[in-house]
């Protein structure tokens, strides 16, 4: 009898103890800390995608608290894991994970923005530089700039090629520092180069009554008079007041303002007539007109030089100036003549005679114009 209440006993404890099994489990997992799994992978899909986004290069500020944010919560998951279960806090990785994602989700709404205006900016400065390559090359192509110049304008045209590389590619950071580059080559080279223009063309209004002049003189005349435009690289034969013929011209290599003096490779300016004809045979340039450089203002021009010592006392004022075949090089490369195809000579030369007048200016047109253009 003794022996089954004992025994009922027993099986009384062991039924409850299996029944209180499942609740003690049940407690423990409730009381036990849960890291915050979720949170951490939100954060983690969210800078990840900032990273796809280009976040680092265009939202870096923001990518970067997120970087960190992220990185203090795994490190502070880590600290817990090594806690006694039940002594573990993981409300600062939540925090920190929390944090991290908001960042990063900023970060990529900021990427997306910063990445779009930076794209439409570049793509306006590409646009305004190869405007400006454009004006360069329509003005100075031909202009005797002087080599420092030419290599920066070589320099500035290569980092605009880059920049539009890759602006195409997709990387605008690259692209944009490639056009600050490439603007600071181009933008202080036009300018340098405009002002010199503009300088030069500070004589227009004496070329301007030249020209009038020469073709007043031919109308009144009925004969055929030359002008020759160096800016624009032409010579127009005028006849009766009209303009018959133009033909492009190659003149001296250093051909921006007046000949001062021998060997200066300069084309003269001035209002000339032509002293003699040299058929094939009598020159080495096919046909040429010899003109009567130096004029007699030259000559005051190149003694007043010489006397105020902008030129010095050995300088010669040199002669020898003509209109002559062998052109057609599509380069300045004469000593100060003016060179045109050995086909356009023979036209000159037939219908030009000794006493011809030769007008020979900056430009026949005003600059304002020329830059319309």
């Amino acid at each position: 009898m003794i022996y089954m209440k004992n025994a009922g006993k027993k099986l009384l404890v062991t039924v409850i103890t299996l029944a209180l099994i499942p609740l003690f489990i049940l407690l423990l997992v409730k009381i036990t800390p849960t890291p915050p799994v979720e949170e951490i992978e939100f954060a983690r899909v969210y800078l990840s995608d900032a990273g796809k986004d280009k976040a680092a290069i265009y939202s870096k500020k923001l990518y970067n608290e997120a970087k960190v944010n992220y990185d203090s919560a795994m490190a502070n998951w880590r600290r817990e894991n090594d806690r006694f279960i039940f002594s573990r806090d993981y409300d600062r990785v939540s925090h920190f994970a929390k944090i991290s994602a908001a960042r990063a989700g900023e970060a990529i709404e900021s990427s997306k923005t910063n990445s779009s205006e930076l794209r439409k900016k570049v793509k306006v400065k590409i646009e305004n530089l190869n405007s400006m390559v454009s004006s360069i090359n329509k003005l100075f192509t031909t202009y005797p700039l002087t080599s420092e110049i030419r290599n920066r304008i070589s320099r500035g045209k290569f980092l605009l090629k880059e920049a539009e590389l890759s602006y195409k590619s997709g990387q605008y950071v690259q692209a944009n520092l490639k056009i600050n580059d490439s603007e600071f080559y181009l933008k202080g080279s036009y300018e340098n180069s405009l002002l010199n223009l503009e300088k030069y063309f500070e004589s227009y209004s004496q070329w301007e009554k030249w020209v009038a002049s020469a073709i007043k003189e031919s109308k009144r005349n009925k004969e055929y008079s030359v002008i020759v435009d160096k800016v624009s690289r032409k010579v127009y034969i005028y006849k009766d007041g009209s303009k018959k013929h133009e033909f492009d011209a190659e003149l001296g290599k250093n051909w921006v303002g007046d000949k001062r003096a021998r060997g200066d490779h300069a084309t003269p300016e001035g209002m000339y007539k032509v002293t003699k004809k040299f058929d094939s045979g009598k020159t080495k340039y096919y046909k040429a007109l010899l003109l009567n450089y130096p004029n007699e203002e030259d000559l005051r021009n190149f003694k007043k030089e010489v006397a105020k010592g902008t030129l010095p006392s050995s300088a010669k004022i040199g002669g020898l100036i003509e209109i002559h075949g062998n052109g057609g090089k599509g380069i300045d490369w004469t000593e100060g003549c003016i060179a045109l195809t050995d086909k356009e000579m023979d036209l000159v030369y037939k219908i030009v005679k000794v006493g011809t007048p030769v007008t020979i200016v900056g430009s026949a047109v005003d600059l304002q114009s020329i830059l319309n253009r």
